[in-house]
């Protein structure tokens, strides 16, 4: 086949290499890619003599359009997922993570901006291509593909750095003599956004009803315009572009506009709705709904998770494998998952606020890490082993879950974009907007979330406001770790009264005030051995409470002496079996004071009494939390530091009117600012 496109490189816009054009599978099974040296003009335009080569070259548009900053450095700061770095507090995703920015790296993203300008490249040059040949229903089918993709690369760049860039023709066709060919200007968001909302509202009708949910359809490109549609709407920070004066947290200004994008993806998300082919994953061979999306999409059983997983990138084989699923999971030392070090984790306020049986609780948060018992020999036994609450995990893909990966960096698993369930409670929120207060069929689809996720019960609020609210807490409950509940806050202009509420909520449970006041301190978990084989269906450890006064001083006596430690378990046993546990031949339990740390001296004690030896005071968790408590009566009567620290504490660098966007790298050559003279910083950097 011949060759695809030459290296390209515009000053501080994008970098293409060469080899960029990476050919994917429909069913990402394949581990095949054509290497693409440089070429030349005509070579190019050769691709676009054929649907079929056509069709290769849009499957790789694909490619790296989720770079890994956009779940390592931006998937945390939501007030649902931290980081948990191991060293200090000060390295560059703990500071992102705190809304600590910089325009001189590491306390900025640099690699968002050069790959969604490649990937932009890339869909310009197809669109370039398709709008020459002939129509057809497949040419015109990929060039609505194409469009969508280049609209989710803008959409991204707009969340992270507001005005950016427009470019809207490959640079080959570009003017040469035009000073904006290679340095190109801020452009106004609204125009942008206005644009490829135009394109996909031109276009969507044409893409296929059917087919892989890891190629854009007729659903998931409508769940796209609706979320991008809100974004538009919705609250931004914006500055004058003339002037360089600080900006505000404010909507565009045209308030008919607004109403009409509003309109927009209310339209887009009902289409999805009423389309019939998609549904939320309900109860299946025990699991709950929310349990049987997130497993069978770990263990890549799509035909179960695609009916609610409208759009996923295919990441599978040592080439197009990202490192996605190594950053949110729940840590394991050695054994047949490698050793992996979980680097977030989840605060325990949100792990803390989900209603009695909310089904999601234990899906997106693990109250274990996986560790071995002696000395980490192959012959050893490993165990899901409890954690405190300093210590609560991501869950959604966690590594028993997912298939044999090709390497301990590499996990094929692919990375969820949109939902249906993200489509329901869009489409309440755009009905609760435009019709002044909750809808019947808004309140409708909010209910098919809470009633799969087993909390039906729970009120729902009249008013506007109070509805709206309602949608920003269950969009938490429902999406967390999925890298958009930071940017979504933003958009709703929630997101400086959430960084304030979860503050002071740290607080209150560091101090057991307040709704916190009577949180269990003392847990019971049940002794449990990790299966240490791909597709474990496992969840959770069980664990009892103890609060009663005659149980605690019973639970917290644990012997040091191994001649005790049957005496002890035998003592523990009838707290359980009081608990309505059912104790079998060979069960054990132990104690974890949840507001200590880990590796507290009682911790690190209960947890030799079921038989703990070597390493029985380590985590494969970032060494800033696991070695910290929650509680600040156990951290000498302070609180922790990354609780409320000098300089350190949770969100510590937020400030309103400025951190809702960052900065453009400005540290050396190859960042947009130092290669861009046209470029304009950030107000405040």
């Amino acid at each position: 086949m011949k060759n695809i496109i030459k290296s390209t490189f515009i000053k501080g816009l994008v970098v293409i290499p060469s080899f960029f054009i990476a050919v994917l599978s429909i069913n990402s099974c394949s581990d095949d890619f054509l290497n693409q040296p440089s070429t030349n003009t005509s070579d190019t335009e050769s691709v676009f003599q054929s649907l079929d080569t056509a069709d290769i070259y849009v499957q790789g548009c694909y490619r790296g359009i989720v770079p890994t900053e956009m779940y390592y450095q931006l998937g945390a700061g939501d007030t649902v997922v931290h980081s948990a770095e191991d060293g200090t507090t000060n390295n560059s995703k703990y500071n992102i993570c705190n809304y600590f920015y910089d325009a001189k790296t590491p306390y900025t993203l640099t690699g968002v901006y050069s790959v969604m300008y490649a990937s932009i490249e890339r869909t310009n040059i197809a669109i370039s291509g398709l709008s020459k040949m002939a129509e057809s229903p497949r040419r015109n089918a990929l060039l609505a593909e194409v469009k969508a993709l280049r609209a989710f690369c803008y959409y991204n760049l707009i969340r992270v750095y507001g005005d950016v860039p427009a470019v809207w023709i490959p640079l080959v066709e570009a003017d040469p003599n035009d000073p904006n060919t290679l340095y190109p200007k801020r452009t106004s968001r609204d125009v942008i956004y206005d644009r490829i909302i135009a394109d996909m509202q031109g276009s969507i009708n044409d893409l296929p009803t059917t087919g892989s949910s890891e190629r854009l359809k007729k659903s998931s490109a409508n769940a796209l315009l609706a979320r991008i549609a809100l974004y538009a709407a919705g609250y931004s920070l914006r500055w004058d572009l003339n002037t360089g004066a600080p900006g505000t947290m404010s909507r565009r200004p045209d308030n008919a506009r607004v109403q009409q994008l509003y309109q927009i993806a209310d339209n887009a998300a009902a289409a999805v709705i009423t389309g019939g082919t998609n549904s939320l994953v309900q109860a299946q061979s025990g699991k709950s709904g929310f349990e049987a999306l997130w497993f069978n999409f770990c263990q890549r059983k799509f035909a179960v998770s695609d009916p609610e997983m409208l759009w996923h990138i295919a990441e599978y084989g040592p080439n197009t494998n990202s490192a996605f699923g190594v950053y949110a999971m729940e840590g394991s030392r050695g054994g047949t998952y490698g050793s992996r070090k979980a680097l977030q984790f989840i605060l325990p306020s949100y792990y803390l606020s989900f209603n009695p049986g909310d089904t999601r609780r234990d899906v997106s948060c693990t109250s274990y890490s996986i560790y071995f018992l002696n000395s980490g020999a192959a012959t050893d036994t490993w165990v899901n082993v409890g954690t405190t609450y300093s210590c609560i995990l991501p869950g959604k893909f966690r590594m028993g879950w997912g298939v044999a990966p090709q390497a301990a960096d590499a996990r094929n698993l692919n990375i969820p974009l949109i939902r249906y369930a993200d489509v329901l409670l869009m489409y309440a929120e755009t009905q609760n907007y435009l019709n002044g207060g909750p809808t019947a069929p808004g309140i409708a689809a909010l209910m098919q979330v809470r009633n799969r996720a087993g909390i039906g019960s729970v009120p729902v609020p009249g008013g506007q406001q109070a509805f709206e609210s309602a949608i920003v807490q269950e969009r938490k409950w429902e999406f967390a770790g999925e890298f958009n509940l930071r940017t979504d806050l933003i958009r709703m202009n929630r997101i400086a009264s959430e960084i304030d509420a979860t503050k002071q909520a740290m607080k209150n449970l560091s101090n057991k005030t307040g709704q916190y006041a009577n949180t269990p301190a003392l847990r019971l978990y049940k002794f449990e051995k990790n299966a240490q084989v791909y597709g474990d269906p496992f969840l959770a450890l069980k664990y009892i409470e103890i609060t009663s006064p005659a149980e605690i001083a019973v639970v917290q006596n644990v012997p040091t002496a191994a001649a005790d430690f049957a005496a002890y378990q035998t003592a523990l046993a009838s707290i359980v079996t009081a608990h309505g546990q059912t104790i079998a031949a060979g069960d054990k339990w132990y104690p974890t004071k949840m507001f200590e740390a880990y590796t507290s001296t009682f911790n690190g004690n209960a947890r030799k009494a079921v038989g703990f030896t070597g390493g029985f005071n380590a985590i494969q968790v970032g060494a800033i939390i696991y070695t910290k408590p929650t509680g600040s009566a156990e951290n000498g009567g302070t609180y922790p530091n990354w609780i409320e620290g000098g300089g350190d504490g949770l969100f510590y660098g937020f400030v309103p009117n400025k951190t809702e966007l960052l900065p453009f790298a400005a540290a050396s050559a190859g960042h947009p600012l130092v290669d861009n003279p046209n470029l304009t910083q950030l107000p405040g950097y």
